[in-house]
């Protein structure tokens, strides 16, 4: 399956595009570090998951992009209360983190493993 065509995958590469134009200006270095790294690490692994040949390789992939995927939603909140993200961007995103996470517990169980 080419993980340019899954919905989750395009979700969450724009998601980390948001990410990394918000704060291409931020002087925080290592909170900008931490938050575009685990933005990017999600769709990374979606791609690197579905580019495997066994399901339990692609199984292990997704659960590293939604363990990602919670690390950034941790991120977010935390962004929000130093007041680096405003509450609205901080909601759209922790949504859209929702929802790709969801998005990937389904992919998981396509495969046909609900555990590892």
């Amino acid at each position: 399956m080419d993980f340019e065509k899954l919905e989750v995958w395009r979700l969450s590469a724009r998601l980390s595009v948001d990410v990394y134009k918000y704060f291409s200006d931020c002087r925080d270095y290592g909170f900008k570090d931490q938050i575009t790294r685990s933005s990017l690490s999600v769709p990374s692994n979606i791609a690197e998951g579905m580019s495997r040949g066994g399901d339990r390789e692609k199984y292990h992939f997704l659960n590293v992009a939604k363990g990602s995927c919670s690390e950034l939603r941790t991120q977010i909140y935390i962004g929000r209360e130093v007041g680096l993200i405003p509450r609205a961007l901080s909601q759209d995103w922790v949504g859209r983190c929702k929802r790709i996470s969801s998005m990937l517990t389904g992919l998981q169980r396509q495969i046909g493993r609900t555990t590892e």
